[in-house]
């Protein structure tokens, strides 16, 4: 054996003369330290709102606010049993929100199929006509919105929300699953088709459980967006499918701010979407980044 075999790899230096390890290294750490105070500055009002959630009344609206008061669970004796009950809006936001996030799934998975397996002429022309139906700012459409509801008989009526939360969540299921989709091998594609599957079985049996995580992400999105909707919910709906967003807007009456109320409100109607994110956190990470490595 030599002694070139032997010698130790000199450690890579940059113009200055340092280990480009350790400047790496240093950059990271950085980055981390970046990272967890963007973080906590995101995550420091959502604490700040469940706090006074366990304040009185009288404690919440103090100026500056009292970080140590007392706890109690006045605001939420108040919201669940102090006047109007939460339970209808929360219901039929909740039917709203999951029965249009299936229907969404439903149509985009093969619509997605069609744009990135199957490829349509002019797919590009496609997705961009999807993505144009986001272009129009929502209040543009609100008054032609109103006047079909109003002469089809619809207002007040939770079927024509899940209607518009459909159409409203299609357009970025289908670039969401498109994207996804685009990574299923096509050997495995191959493979059923000469097992005889057709596009049904296909879609049900082989490109669904590969695609999983994505279907995930796509329909944690679109519940979130459904769930957290207010405009076409404030202005076609009264008292029989009145959502969790406008029941919170209650709260701000002309007697003053329940702030303490709010709060507890606020918390209990964001629980639902808290819960499935983080129970469907693994594999919205992997939908989310599916196809970001090649």
């Amino acid at each position: 054996m030599s002694i070139t075999d032997t010698a130790p790899v000199p450690a890579a230096h940059d113009e200055r003369g340092r280990p480009v390890k350790k400047r790496r290294e240093g950059a990271n750490v950085w980055l981390s330290l970046l990272a967890w105070i963007v973080g906590i500055l995101f995550v420091l009002p959502v604490v700040w709102m469940v706090l006074t959630s366990f304040h009185s009344e009288s404690n919440a609206a103090t100026n500056p606010p009292s970080v140590f008061a007392p706890l109690t669970l006045e605001g939420y004796r108040e919201f669940f049993s102090g006047g109007a009950s939460p339970w209808p809006p929360l219901l039929n936001s909740l039917t709203a929100s999951v029965i249009s996030t299936l229907i969404v799934l439903l149509l985009s998975l093969p619509a997605a199929y069609a744009l990135s397996i199957k490829p349509v002429k002019k797919w590009t022309d496609v997705l961009f006509f999807f993505l144009s139906t986001k272009m129009l700012p929502v209040v543009a459409g609100l008054l032609p919105l109103y006047l079909f509801a109003q002469n089809t008989g619809l207002l007040d009526n939770i079927w024509l929300l899940i209607l518009f939360y459909t159409s409203m969540n299609l357009p970025i299921a289908v670039w969401m699953m498109r994207s996804f989709l685009s990574e299923v091998p096509v050997e495995m594609l191959e493979a059923a088709q000469m097992d005889g599957a057709n596009l049904t079985k296909t879609l049900r049996s082989v490109i669904a459980p590969v695609v999983t995580p994505g279907i995930a992400a796509t329909a944690l999105i679109c519940f979130i967006f459904s769930w957290n909707e207010l405009l076409f919910a404030r202005v076609l709906t009264a008292t029989v499918a009145e959502t969790a967003p406008v029941f919170l807007t209650s709260f701000v009456t002309s007697q003053g701010l329940f702030l303490a109320q709010l709060c507890a409100a606020a918390f209990v109607v964001s629980l639902p979407v808290l819960v499935a994110g983080f129970a469907a956190q693994d594999k919205l990470v992997q939908g989310l980044s599916l196809g970001s490595v090649k």
